[in-house]
């Protein structure tokens, strides 16, 4: 593993662009631009802080100081969101608190576009899959704004539910599904990105309080559910019919805490406050598995233990494998409490590839068989650690690649691509769990990002980051 120097940057804002040539980050009030392969500076603004006129009039009229008397110095002024475009061909840098946000392009360095917010406010800005458009969510979710880099016109979409969640594109872009609350009730907005953002359809949606949704990559279906305190999962076409509706069958007392679609559409998973995984069939929306976490590993399982005060015996530099413990072992967990709000308990993170599920110092990794097999997931690996963790990541090219922190000075690395000595003959790969040192004095690893290529990752602490990058063997002497 190689690894670059580190470099300032602040509130996380660390971003590689998508076709990873270039890594972004935003240091205050200014945004840094640096090649991915040598890091070199190769473009830096610095961001106009004034504020939008009506955020500066209504500061005015108020008791507060204007913001233009506001000393540069003040963290209002710093950027809070940046961004790439599908193309890579320009970036966004936005300070919500003064309601803007800069465009900026890559090609020319003296192009920039700026939007002021308003007096309704900014908490959110996302780049729209064509990269011509900029989405800025207000505060309170009065509207979502939809601006245009080609021709400068902006359109709104009104009360929209969540301001964090609660909205995505369809995989080709094609159309924009909002959570939308109108006359106390649910509702989906479904929008032609193709014609302006228009309208296409609008219904209501059988949740009480909508927690989120998510569009199955296939682009036929959504799936919308209810909050924390209600077990409830609809499925619907995306004009809007109700397919199915999923509740278990024994009340888990609380509600759905995360759910992922499976890459090709063909199941759902779903996950709340009870240490199970749901896994509903893509043709009839039933229940089809069930996977349950008990404290105690079952047999046959394959179970990484991290060595205890690694990093010191290491020195925080170089490569060290898991242990492998011997005979039965049993995970920490936490039951959860319908009593308490926010009960910490139940999946924190679920993702596919096959599939991870992680308790706060575990991480569980579940096979699926293929399709000419009988379905019956079942879990293959169990990594353990001394501290909670903090991201998992699968690799996004190589399905067979984790990579995992827990906010120490360290990142912990999952394969399964390793082939065995036996040849094509060896039914299943062999897999490998390693410890990696990040050699930096007093560096705590924050969060971890692969680069789009699958090649690279980011290491992210509070103020600082760097780059690591796999080390490519030449394997060509070997081949004729």
């Amino acid at each position: 593993m190689d690894y670059t120097e580190l470099y300032q940057q602040s509130n996380g804002l660390v971003a590689f662009s998508s076709g990873a040539q270039w890594v972004a980050n935003a240091v205050h009030d200014r945004l840094v631009v640096r090649r991915a392969d040598t890091f070199q500076i190769t473009r830096a603004w610095h961001i106009d802080p004034s504020p939008s006129s009506s955020s500066a009039s209504l500061s005015t009229s108020s008791n507060k100081p204007a913001p233009s008397q506001i000393p540069s110095s003040s963290t209002d002024t710093f950027v809070t969101h940046i961004g790439w475009s599908a193309d890579s061909e320009h970036l966004f840098a936005a300070c919500a608190r003064r309601g803007i946000v800069n465009v900026y392009k890559m090609r020319d360095e003296d192009w920039s576009a700026r939007i002021e917010a308003g007096v309704e406010g900014l908490a959110k800005v996302e780049w729209a899959p064509d990269g011509r458009n900029l989405l800025c969510f207000s505060e309170w979710a009065l509207r979502v704004t939809v601006w245009s880099l080609v021709t400068g016109a902006a359109t709104h979409i009104q009360f929209p539910k969540h301001t964090d969640r609660g909205y995505a594109f369809r995989r080709d872009g094609r159309y924009f599904v909002l959570a939308e609350r109108h006359r106390s009730k649910d509702t989906l907005g479904v929008y032609d990105t193709e014609d302006s953002y228009k309208q296409a359809r609008h219904y209501t949606v059988p949740t009480s309080s909508l927690a989120s949704l998510a569009i199955s990559p296939t682009g036929r279906h959504i799936a919308v559910w209810e909050g924390p305190l209600e077990f409830k999962l609809c499925i619907l076409t995306l004009p809007g019919t109700l397919l199915s509706t999923y509740t278990p069958d024994i009340d888990p007392g609380l509600g759905i805490r995360c759910v992922a679609w499976h890459p090709s559409g063909s199941f759902i998973a779903i996950g709340g406050y009870d240490d199970k995984i749901h896994i509903l069939d893509g043709l009839s929306w039933s229940c089809v598995a069930t996977l349950e976490l008990t404290s105690r590993i079952p047999v046959g399982v394959t179970v990484w233990r991290e060595p205890s005060n690694w990093i010191e015996a290491t020195l925080g530099r170089g490569y060290l494998s898991y242990e492998r413990p011997q005979g039965t072992q049993s995970v920490p967990a936490n039951r959860a409490e319908a009593a308490k709000a926010h009960p910490k308990s139940g999946l924190i993170q679920l993702d596919w590839n096959t599939t991870g599920k992680s308790t706060p110092t575990a991480l569980f990794i579940y096979s699926f068989p293929a399709p000419s097999e009988r379905f019956k997931p079942k879990l293959r690996t169990v990594l353990l650690h001394s501290k909670p963790i903090a991201h998992a990541r699968w690799n996004p090219v190589r399905s067979g690649a984790l990579v995992l922190c827990c906010g120490g000075g360290g990142l912990y690395m999952w394969s399964n691509e390793w082939s065995s000595d036996f040849g094509e003959d060896d039914e299943e790969d062999e897999e490998m769990a390693e410890c990696i040192g990040i050699p930096a004095k007093n560096f705590q690893l924050r969060d971890i990002r692969w680069a789009p290529d699958g090649k690279g990752m980011l290491l992210i602490d509070k103020d600082v980051f760097c780059c690591a990058f796999e080390v490519e063997h030449n394997e060509d002497a070997g081949s004729e």
